[in-house]
């Protein structure tokens, strides 16, 4: 069996990096510049104004789905329509599927 080695995934400013992080509790999303090393945004379900929106929510992924948007709508802001994703390593399904799901509704494109 070979050793297979892991590309790294890399932004730039012209194309952000847009990384999640799942817990058994939480999601969150940030888009970061690998070339400076900034967050230029983030989201998760402790961010003030989609706390709000998740008191509705009963289901984890559709918590997921909300924090992918809000996150998408705060990038569209901020100029940013293009981003690499990042799933962290997580199998892209559940949770991570459903918040990139919501980050194209916000407007990204990955």
């Amino acid at each position: 069996m070979k050793n297979v080695r892991k590309k790294r995934i890399f932004g730039t400013p012209d194309k952000p990096r847009l990384v999640i992080y799942r817990s058994l509790k939480y999601v969150y999303g940030q888009i970061i510049d690998d070339s400076t090393y900034t967050v230029l945004v983030s989201a998760s379900n402790l961010t003030k104004g989609v706390t709000q929106d998740l008191k509705k929510v009963k289901k984890k992924t559709d918590a997921s789905r909300i924090i992918g948007k809000k996150l998408a709508e705060e990038a569209v802001k901020k100029k940013i329509k293009q981003v690499i994703f990042d799933r962290n390593g997580y199998i892209y399904h559940g949770r991570v599927k459903a918040f990139a799901d919501g980050a194209r509704e916000g407007g990204l494109k990955f």
